[in-house]
């Protein structure tokens, strides 16, 4: 029987002119056939779904190592919630959901266990051989080192999703602009992702999704955790406003309904305040296609200068209070110790990281690729699977409580 795409859930009716048309996709490296039920960005997002890279987040750090308690967010959960706020920026500014939902949810594919600390350790390890990158890393995962299908390696991702992951913070050659990644500007050798041209609004959304996810979430955490309190908060006005909207409609409010109360409250003004300033920014600039967004010379998805200056706040606030906590840097301090432990044994005994990874020739690599090859290893692993790893090679492992 033969599908009818005019009577599927995806067709172009709602879609505005500045949003990606999945129909007329740049494409993917390798040509497939079009799928009769599903767009190329659903298509992606399922892909994305199914990825061991995805499941491994799930018991990767975002703040607090994930036995530390089980209601802290991990990296999985905070991917959820920021695909959740793209998807409902995307549907508000009549963007392709799929395709902004999708970029949420690759944007953290690259992140090591032990999550920052993981990533600046392997950083500081690297930085004789190009560094690492997490951004770098998301890119290599899904173009090279998930292997599940019979026709190429990785997921073979349409150019508008690699684009939102690569440059859903902006543009990454130009005036002001970072060295390149290496591995970036290999893949765009050969699939030009248009490195110096901001993304479309899509993984625009994504990004800012990001920043609205992890600075309600963090405040949460930190509440749970004791680190912060309520009384800390009233020093940022935005939180110490909505705390007194809260407690004045419901002066007997239970402390975790309050925190609750107050967490929803500043999502949703942060939601409306990128709305608000998105719409603005469209309604001057009037671009007709998602090239124009592209070219557009700015960031179209951002916040107000108010919000935006709230954000700093809070930012500030979490690195002060609790991304920098002693407690906090304890544990940093030891998951680091594993992170360089697990490097200089797998780069001694590359039998060490499973028959699987002991490649034949290892030792006559270049020095350069076998600390790729080791980094990819390490990198892939979650925070429970290095922990055990440390306890297998070494006699002592820091405990990370």
């Amino acid at each position: 029987m033969e599908y009818d795409r005019t009577q599927l859930g995806f067709g172009t009716g709602t879609r505005a002119p500045w949003a990606a048309d999945p129909w007329t996709s740049r494409g993917r490296l390798f040509a497939e056939p079009v799928s009769p039920t599903r767009s190329e960005f659903q298509r992606d997002r399922d892909r994305i779904v199914h990825t061991t890279a995805f499941r491994r987040l799930k018991h990767k750090t975002q703040v607090f190592v994930a036995h530390e308690g089980d209601h802290y967010r991990t990296r999985l959960t905070h991917t959820i919630e920021v695909a959740q706020i793209a998807r409902a920026l995307a549907r508000a500014l009549k963007l392709d959901e799929d395709l902004a939902e999708g970029v949420a949810l690759v944007h953290d594919f690259g992140h090591t266990p032990f999550g920052h600390t993981g990533e600046e350790a392997l950083a500081e390890l690297l930085s004789g051989a190009g560094g690492f990158d997490h951004n770098a890393q998301s890119l290599r995962i899904v173009t090279t080192l998930e292997r599940r299908y019979a026709d190429f390696d990785g997921l073979n991702l349409t150019w508008e999703t690699l684009e939102g992951l690569v440059k859903h913070n902006g543009p990454l050659t130009g005036p002001g602009t970072a060295p390149v990644p290496e591995p970036i500007m290999a893949y765009n050798a050969s699939h030009d992702l248009w490195l110096g041209s901001h993304s479309g609004l899509e993984a625009q959304t994504a990004a800012i999704a990001d920043d609205i996810a992890y600075n309600t979430h963090d405040i949460d955490d930190g509440l749970r955790s004791g680190l912060i309190t309520l009384e800390m908060l009233e020093e940022l006005p935005l939180i110490a406003r909505l705390m007194a909207e809260v407690r004045g409609r419901y002066p007997d409010l239970e402390e975790p309904r309050l925190i609750n109360e107050i967490m929803r409250r500043q999502i949703t003004a942060m939601v409306e305040d990128v709305i608000a300033v998105t719409q603005a920014n469209i309604a001057r600039t009037k671009p007709e296609s998602a090239d124009d967004v592209r070219h557009a010379g700015q960031t179209m998805a951002h916040f107000s200068d108010e919000f935006a200056a709230a954000d700093h706040e809070i930012k500030t606030f979490l690195y002060a209070h609790l991304y920098r906590h002693p407690e906090v840097m304890r544990v940093r301090e030891s998951a680091t110790l594993i992170v360089n432990d697990l490097f200089a044994a797998f780069m001694a005994d590359p039998g060490a990281m499973g028959d699987k990874h002991s490649h034949a020739g290892f030792e006559e690599l270049p020095t350069e690729l076998r600390m790729q090859r080791v980094s990819d290893y390490l990198s892939g692993m979650t925070d429970t699977y290095a922990i055990a790893a440390h306890r297998r090679l070494f006699d002592r492992t820091p405990e990370l409580r």
